[in-house]
């Protein structure tokens, strides 16, 4: 894609800045999925190859910094970014030092040490209660180890932290590739999609989603609602939805967006069928209701065989696609069949030229799940609440920080 972004604000590119024997800060994502110290998906930490690839070859001293978990401020063990640091090696071909902490002496050692041409990954900044403070004091201790800043964490631009707005005041600043990509596929979808434009939301709950809803209404030709949350569409509609999960106060909510869908003339798709257990269990015996309406007593967990059919048709024929969020519970395979159905009709447009953009951690954990190569999607979002915000229309405050620079 080579459209330049028409609503972002004006932000320096880290290529322009030709950067060459400088120590460079990174901020990155690298909040990565692990199983007993293991990386389950290492997704996050390949897409800002590009950028910290380019800076190694500026003979520059990359000192990357990310948090990991919710740690509340304090050192915990198992959020530790040990693990990174191996895998960064391997993906980089760069020697790669780990500073046991993110900040003060020993994180200075390390910095000091490290030679041109290496990296540095900085212990959790979550370590410290200033970091999601937006704590000036704990950004000008990160910011010493640094002559130029780069932004490349997108999945943590929404958050107004040390790390991510504070740290913008004392340092220079560019964005990187992967901040740059995501904000172009973002930015052209949502303001100069080819049409037609369809969005599909899912996830548990309505109340995480509404702004989001009536942001895309004002936007897409059609609007597919799926998972825990199209339950109480339906119970706006008088429909029967059994022991299905419910938003019972957005009710009122989702009866408002129902209707300004049909005032700006967007269609919204609901499932019209479903898989229902009367407990949710792996093991559970999996029903397919015969109409819209869930029986009494049963819990829907995912969309019927008839509901796939109408969601893939949607998403084939459609030239830009928005996916956030599955349609059904498919960490269970018995559960998962309409997620995967929605995953490989997004390769299946994408091979027609369509644009398929994907968002959110469960979205893309829906792909190793349909075993769909994410290479088989236009763009694969790795900040599900800041591309969502960007969807909105919101202002991400990491951008904001570089911008006024």
């Amino acid at each position: 894609m080579t459209t330049e972004a028409k609503t972002v604000l004006k932000l320096a590119k880290v290529q322009d800045a030709h950067l060459k024997d400088k120590n460079v800060l990174v901020r990155v994502d690298y909040n990565v999925p692990l199983k007993d110290g293991v990386i389950t998906d290492d997704t996050r930490i390949r897409e800002t190859m590009k950028t910290v690839k380019l800076l190694l070859e500026g003979d520059n001293r990359v000192v990357l910094m990310a948090h990991l978990g919710r740690p509340k401020g304090q050192p915990v063990e198992k959020y530790s970014l040990k693990p990174v640091a191996a895998r960064l090696g391997e993906l980089s071909g760069a020697e790669v030092h780990f500073a046991p902490d993110c900040v003060g002496p020993e994180a200075d050692r390390v910095v000091a040490a490290a030679k041109k041409g290496e990296i540095v990954l900085l212990e959790n900044l979550r370590f410290h209660a200033g970091e999601e403070k937006n704590d000036e004091n704990f950004a000008k201790q990160l910011a010493k180890h640094g002559e130029f800043f780069v932004q490349e964490a997108f999945g943590a631009l929404h958050r107004a932290h040390a790390s991510t707005a504070a740290i913008a005041k004392f340092l220079p600043g560019a964005i990187g590739f992967l901040v740059q990509k995501e904000l172009e596929y973002l930015d052209h979808a949502m303001v100069s999609p080819v049409r037609p434009f369809l969005a599909i939301i899912g996830g548990a709950k309505v109340s995480d989603k509404i702004s989001v809803l009536y942001s895309l209404i004002e936007k897409v030709d059609t609007l597919i609602i799926g998972g825990g949350m199209a339950y109480t569409f339906l119970a706006a509609q008088n429909t029967n939805i059994g022991n299905s999960l419910l938003d019972a106060d957005k009710v009122e909510e989702a009866k408002k967006i129902i209707l300004k869908a049909h005032r700006n003339n967007v269609e919204l798709l609901l499932p019209a069928d479903h898989r229902v257990v009367s407990e949710i269990k792996a093991d559970a015996e999996v029903e397919v209701t015969q109409a819209m309406a869930v029986p009494d007593g049963m819990i829907g967990v995912d969309i019927g065989p008839r509901t796939e059919m109408l969601f893939a048709d949607k998403i084939k024929g459609s030239k830009t696609v928005f996916w956030n969020g599955p349609v059904g519970i498919f960490e269970t395979p018995a559960f998962a069949s309409g997620s995967i159905t929605v995953a490989e009709a997004m390769a299946a447009a994408t091979r027609a030229g369509a644009t398929t953009i994907l968002g959110g951690g469960d979205t893309l954990s829906v792909l190793k799940t349909a075993k769909v190569s994410p290479d088989s999607i236009s763009h694969c979002s790795t900040g599900g609440g800041a591309s969502l915000e960007f969807v909105e229309g919101k202002q991400l405050p990491g951008l904001v920080a570089l911008s006024q620079k």
